[in-house]
């Protein structure tokens, strides 16, 4: 049943079963944070549920949160200080997966993935799932202290990476490096069971990776590489697609780091974002991946005559619609909407009228309806808010 109520909202907003052939427009409203300056859209269903995450009063911590029907509501934390989602969840059941700090030392030390986005307190960083009013922690596999959740489907399976109790000599373990890791990663599933995990394979001679997303398939996405800061670069060597339980090298742009997926929808498309082939670009760019399979394709960056431009896709639809941020060296970064071969910057005002003051400054992910989360920021970036775009029907199907 609600499969058929999304399919008929999603036909009144689009002709042809198809997304439109010009952009639509939207309206932008502001989500209220939990009393901080800074909050962030990451994740929206296709029943308008956002989560995502906000500064609480004073900016004291970051906690997850989710938005509904105007109403918002902090998920807390495993004990620590701070909590996020921080991914496209795609989740229809209201089931949140993210990642918050715990009262629990690392007896290692490790800065692990969590740091770049809450912090470190010292204390393990542990992936959860949300449900009905409760967090459940996400487990490591057994000998490791660290797991991080990115989405979960709905069947009930999250995926995520966590650690072993391996020491991975390719890790960066010298404590005078940023960001250090001692520990060996793999992805992982957890779910549909409870305390259920299971590890997925690595490209062959890698020795660490990650799992990004997932479809309602059981279609992964993901990366492999070595262990190195558990945040990417060299540990995103190679993007994955794990199909049956089988790992599957997609190919790349070039590049042999920070290549990663972020997102897969129904229909088996892949978007991310992935390393040019040096010399030509140090910086990432967006890519689409169609489900025919074959090399990533490059979307490219919104400033392309900038030499410092990057962009990265976040989000994707059944549409095949797709958003993200790209950043340009004094342009700072926009979010953007890629369809049918082009990339629009949201901020446009054919798109969002004139009227919005704000920098819409990335988006994090859009459903089968055209909605769109991510953040906007006062331009001289001191407040920064979670918003929702919704599309306007006649400008969404096309119609004039």
């Amino acid at each position: 049943m609600q499969k058929r109520i999304i399919a008929f909202l999603t036909a009144a907003l689009y002709v042809g079963g198809a997304a439109a052939a010009t952009a639509p427009r939207y309206t932008v409203t502001h989500l209220a944070s939990l009393g901080g300056t800074s909050s962030q859209g990451s994740s929206i269903n296709d029943l308008g549920l956002i989560s995502g995450f906000s500064n609480t009063r004073s900016n004291a911590n970051t906690h997850a949160t989710i938005w509904w029907f105007g109403v918002k509501r902090d998920l807390g934390t495993l004990g620590g200080g701070n909590s996020a989602v921080l991914w496209p969840v795609k989740n229809n059941l209201g089931v949140i997966s993210g990642i918050a700090q715990t009262d629990r030392q690392n007896p290692l030390d490790e800065s692990w993935s969590c740091a770049p986005f809450i912090g470190s307190d010292g204390n393990t960083c542990l992936g959860f799932v949300w449900a009905f009013g409760k967090m459940q922690a996400l487990p490591p596999l057994p000998g490791g202290y660290n797991s991080f959740a990115t989405g979960t489907n709905n069947r009930l399976q999250t995926v995520g990476w966590a650690e072993t109790g391996y020491h991975d000599p390719s890790c960066n373990a010298d404590p005078e490096k940023w960001l250090v890791q001692v520990l060996q990663l793999l992805p992982v599933i957890w779910g549909p069971g409870k305390n259920q995990i299971r590890a997925l394979p690595l490209l062959a001679g890698d020795s660490s990776g990650a799992a990004t997303a997932i479809n309602d398939h059981g279609d992964v996405v993901g990366i492999s590489g070595t262990c190195d800061q558990a945040v990417g670069r060299h540990t995103a060597k190679h993007m994955v697609l794990w199909k049956n339980g089988r790992a599957i090298d997609i190919g790349s742009l070039g590049g042999d780091a920070w290549n990663t997926p972020m997102a897969i929808n129904a229909f088996g498309d892949v978007v991310g974002f992935a390393q040019p082939a040096p010399p030509s670009q140090a910086f990432s760019h967006a890519f689409f991946r169609d489900r025919a399979g074959g090399s990533p394709h490059d979307l490219g960056v919104l400033t392309p005559d900038d030499p410092d431009s990057y962009s990265q896709a976040l989000g994707i639809n059944d549409r095949g619609q797709v958003v993200g941020v790209s950043c340009g060296g004094t342009e700072g970064c926009h979010g953007f909407l890629w369809q049918d071969g082009v990339m629009y910057d949201l901020n446009d005002p054919d798109l969002i009228g004139s009227g919005h003051s704000d920098v819409i400054t990335d988006a994090q992910d859009i459903n089968d309806l055209g909605q769109i989360t991510g953040q906007t920021c006062t331009p001289d970036g001191s407040v920064c808010y979670a918003f929702r775009a919704d599309p306007i029907p006649d400008h969404a199907s096309g119609s004039h």
